[in-house]
């Protein structure tokens, strides 16, 4: 487990430098195609360590304003309050997560923050609505691994980063598409433009691509994690049971954070079970149950 921990770290910096030279290359290239003089490249890199070290230091915060939460205070949240505070004791982590709510009928969750002292664990309505004590016990104890084993902080900064490179490269493409840029690019490096050019038009695919690194390996650990927590290995079955069977879709679903929830916020629209792909956010329910199975 500390071998996944440090590794979630290294993954973190790797993933935040990618993003600085991709936006850099990026703005790099608009500078110039809307001739905006020989000091583009250090706009640009000013542009990309201004935005890096934005999404890393107010991720959450971003998180939580687009799934519209709002904290989940002791007198009306007794239950949840109730239960971290149990689990805090097992989990070893000195700091107590906040706690926030979403106004959703789909029973769902996720944690998020930079770090194990900025975290975030977050409910729907409809999960407290549906599970009963054991079950919601596990799936707080999923995400509260999430955060013991610094997922959290790979999860926030890649899906605010992928959101941000995805929208950049989308309002600059519609900008030259309308003829807003100049003719010619004689005055840039042809390289770094070219470079440039390339990160633009593959910076949808590319998001993806960052956002896959994130192993489906990680939600295994988190259930076994969550398991060890409890020591009841099927109040977490029996609420990833509910989980998948329930037909709500989450409103405030987005590609950006879909990945971050305990289960996939999307729901296959013919109703059949989501079975694990290369494109997948989640390992499927079946699999990761069975996996629990063979801890017992």
């Amino acid at each position: 487990m500390y071998e996944d921990i440090r590794n979630n770290k290294i993954k973190t910096g790797v993933i935040v430098s990618i993003f600085l030279v991709v936006i850099t290359l990026i703005v790099y290239y608009v500078c110039m195609a809307f001739d905006l003089g020989e000091i583009s490249i250090a706009i640009a890199l000013a542009f990309a360590i201004g935005a890096s070290w934005g999404s890393y230091y107010y991720s959450d915060q971003i998180v939580l304003s687009v799934n519209r939460a709002h904290p989940a205070n002791q007198e009306q949240y007794e239950k949840l309050n109730n239960i971290l505070d149990g689990l805090m004791v097992a989990s070893g982590l000195e700091h107590r997560p906040r706690l926030y709510v979403v106004d959703d009928p789909q029973p769902n969750a996720f944690a998020t923050g930079r770090n194990p002292e900025n975290s975030v664990i977050c409910v729907t309505t409809g999960l407290l609505d549906k599970m009963d004590y054991y079950e919601l016990e596990g799936v707080v104890a999923h995400e509260l691994s999430h955060i013991k084993n610094y997922d959290i902080r790979l999860s926030a900064v890649v899906s605010v980063m992928v959101g941000f490179i995805v929208m950049l490269a989308d309002t600059v493409s519609r900008a030259l598409f309308w003829g807003r840029g100049r003719d010619n690019d004689e005055r840039g490096n042809p390289i770094l433009m070219l470079i440039g050019l390339i990160c633009l038009i593959l910076a949808p695919i590319f998001g993806q691509l960052m956002q896959l690194a994130l192993s489906r390996r990680r939600e295994y650990l988190a259930d076994a994690s969550a398991v060890e927590l409890t020591r009841n290995p099927d109040g977490l079955i029996s609420a990833l049971q509910k989980l998948d069977s329930d037909p709500n879709e989450l409103r405030t679903a987005n590609n950006a954070t879909a990945y971050m929830y305990i289960v996939s916020p999307f729901k296959a629209k013919d109703g059949k079970k989501r079975k694990t792909s290369l494109f997948s956010t989640h390992p499927s329910i079946d699999d990761r149950i069975e996996a629990i199975r063979n801890l017992k």
